[in-house]
């Protein structure tokens, strides 16, 4: 088991996508008010008081779409400045990310994942869900905030794809493709039945193994050296910059190589994406005035468990029977 070492802080469950695999059509979004949000105080107070003393050092900012965060950037600049720090990542849809991607990486920001499931304009369209009219074309406006990343200087760029059959696993060459010429990382991620299980039961899903016999295929693959602070086994094509890698969560368990805990934006602290239990109200602990120690030691307690929480009753997320959706437990 590795040391659990890795945060995941979702800043918002607001997007301003909606994706089929994350917010749904019909889905019951239930946004959380504002005021509930952990404010930017009681982040930092938990991650200074509570987090670090117990050997957290690697954090992401998630959401929701967490560009969308009133002060993301002085966020951003607060958390990389922790002298603990040792690994401050953001995933984002990228669609703010032109006009965003300089003040981040001047506030100490280096490692941004980008979702991004098609390189065809009509194909992003179906997946990212209707559009708000005051939108210009949402797919240029995504691959301009990527190309703008690159050039300010993040390196590598991680790009995330959610295969989809019949939607987008046409592309996979192609989106494999963008790792030969640049240091970018591509990681498929296997489709999950969390808050779609309509979506899942019509269209299924590709295992990793499909996926990379591709790319085998087309272009050969071998192992790569490089290892990010995910689940991600990593490969590459052979002369490639960038890197290929497999989030295998339904075809092959990762769970004893999870190092990761999972804070939502009204305060929740999950240790599994796929398992409810154990989880603690850490909002509701720090506005009724809970000691900062009896909060340590209780998420200390729930660190200590994760292990075995992490194979508990994990076939509940592979039924389609979670009616919480991505977007509401933070990625």
């Amino acid at each position: 088991m590795n040391p659990i070492d890795y945060l995941r802080i979702s800043l918002i469950d607001r997007c301003n996508f909606q994706c089929v695999y994350c917010m749904p059509e019909g889905a019951d979004l239930n946004h959380v008010l504002r005021e509930f949000w952990l404010d930017h105080e009681e982040i930092l107070t938990l991650l200074k008081e509570v987090f670090i003393p117990l050997g957290f050092t690697k954090f992401r900012l998630t959401g929701g779409e967490p560009l969308l965060r009133p002060g993301i950037v002085q966020l951003v600049d607060e958390i990389a400045h922790l002298p603990e720090t040792t690994d401050l990542s953001l995933t984002t849809n990228a669609f703010k990310l032109e006009k965003l991607a300089q003040p981040l990486y001047d506030a100490g920001l280096r490692r941004i994942n980008i979702s991004l499931d098609s390189l065809q304009p009509e194909t992003f369209e179906t997946i990212v869900g209707k559009p708000v009219a005051a939108e210009p074309v949402r797919w240029q406006q995504v691959w301009q905030g990527i190309q703008t990343a690159h050039r300010v200087g993040f390196d590598p760029l991680k790009l995330n794809v959610v295969v989809i059959p019949g939607v987008n696993d046409h592309e996979i060459l192609d989106l494999a493709a963008l790792t030969l010429d640049k240091n970018w990382h591509v990681r498929f991620i296997e489709f999950m039945p969390i808050g779609n299980d309509e979506l899942f039961t019509n269209k299924g899903w590709i295992d990793s193994e499909t996926i990379r016999q591709q790319i085998r295929d087309r272009w050969g693959l071998e192992t790569s050296t490089i290892r990010g602070n995910g689940p991600a086994d990593v490969f590459k094509i052979p002369g490639a910059k960038g890197t290929l890698g497999f989030i295998s969560q339904m075809s092959e368990c990762f769970c004893d190589r999870c190092n990761r805990m999972r804070l939502s934006a009204d305060g929740w602290l999950r240790p599994c994406l796929l398992n409810e239990t154990g989880q603690l109200n850490l909002r509701a602990a720090l506005r009724n005035g809970e000691p900062i120690d009896s909060i340590r030691e209780r998420v200390g307690s729930l660190v200590a468990n994760k292990p075995e929480i992490n194979f508990k009753m994990r076939e509940s997320g592979t039924t389609g029977a979670y009616s919480r959706t991505m977007s509401q437990i933070g990625g």
